[in-house]
């Protein structure tokens, strides 16, 4: 049996793009089962994609992050190829993204955007996203140079491992700091990215969203790099304890008194809540390897991706009896 593909396309009023993406989707990957999950349009996006042949589903709860959570719960498929309804990304790349996955095999196939027109990046996008993929490199690993594209291929041992708490467009950041946590097989394929056709609008908030993007990253340095982050707050405490308290110490080896008691007094608490800090960043230390221990688990529950003449039937027998298991 060959393996199954799935395409998920989130769309939010895309009746102008929505169309051109599934019959891309179809030309390059005719075996696929194409599902555009609609978020809510209030335009004929759902009748575009009837027409182009997709499978309609719906999200009622606005956001692509409550997209990706529940099309990640409601899809089954070996491959999972996610892109965005725009017609931003050249979807005739599908096929050769599909077939790296399981060549490698990997768990992430990441379509890197490579502009094909100047105007295809707004203004401070091609910055802010420059900016954001840094702090990601810096903090979780150098593997990624495009964190943000939302045009990417999984393994079905990604899709069922992955958590998707995200509820708008952080989701991206979201799947790249789980791959780099976990360490998971991921390789970026350079893609085309284009200008939005005509009567296309990006509901991408510059600001708004890349705040929550920031905030998502300061979040998830915090849970996944918890004796790093307290460590920081820890040495910070510690520069104003040693700031407050040292003047002080030096007085009483001059003169034998402490007349600044007050100081000497919040100098030692402070220099006391550092240590707790400190401690508390190594016991979540162990909680993260704990949680990073049943995420792992969890992936491996799945076999890795691989086509059918790739697949060799393995019998294992129970060493606690005679019996014989069978695939």
């Amino acid at each position: 049996m060959n393996p199954s593909v799935a395409c998920v396309v989130p769309c939010y009023n895309e009746e102008a793009a929505v169309g051109k993406v599934v019959r891309d989707l179809r030309a390059s990957l005719p075996e696929a089962i194409i599902y555009v999950y609609d978020n809510a349009s209030t335009d004929n996006t759902v009748a575009e994609a009837h027409a182009a042949g997709a499978v309609v589903r719906h999200e009622p709860r606005k956001g692509k992050g409550n997209v990706i959570r529940r099309a990640f719960a409601d899809v089954e498929a070996d491959a999972l190829l996610i892109i965005d309804g725009d017609d931003t990304y050249d979807a005739s790349r599908a096929r050769e993204m599909v077939d790296l996955l399981f060549e490698g095999p990997y768990d992430q196939v990441v379509g890197a955007r490579r502009e094909s027109v100047e105007t295809a990046y707004r203004a401070g996008h091609a910055v802010g996203n420059r900016m954001l993929t840094g702090a990601v490199r810096t903090l979780f690993g150098n593997d990624v140079s495009d964190m943000l594209s939302g045009y990417r291929v999984f393994s079905r041992r990604f899709v069922k491992s992955f958590p998707a708490l995200s509820r708008e467009f952080e989701t991206e950041t979201e799947m790249t700091v789980h791959a780099l946590s976990l360490r998971l097989p991921t390789v970026e394929l350079e893609v085309g990215f284009k200008d939005r056709p005509a009567g296309s609008v990006s509901k991408l908030r510059t600001y708004r969203d890349g705040w929550r993007i920031l905030k998502l990253i300061l979040g998830l340095a915090r849970r996944q790099r918890p004796s790093q982050f307290h460590a920081l707050i820890a040495g910070l405490l510690t520069v104003a304890a040693l700031a407050l308290g040292l003047p002080v110490v030096v007085e009483f080896t001059r003169t034998g008194t402490v007349p600044r008691l007050p100081t000497a007094v919040l100098a030692a608490a402070i220099m006391i809540i550092a240590v707790l800090v400190l401690l508390v960043g190594y016991i979540l230390e162990s909680f993260k390897h704990m949680r990073q221990e049943q995420a792992s688990l969890a992936h491996l529950g799945y076999l890795a991706p691989c086509r059918s003449e790739d697949f060799v039937p393995v019998t294992l027998t129970d060493p606690t009896s005679s019996r014989v298991i069978r695939p």
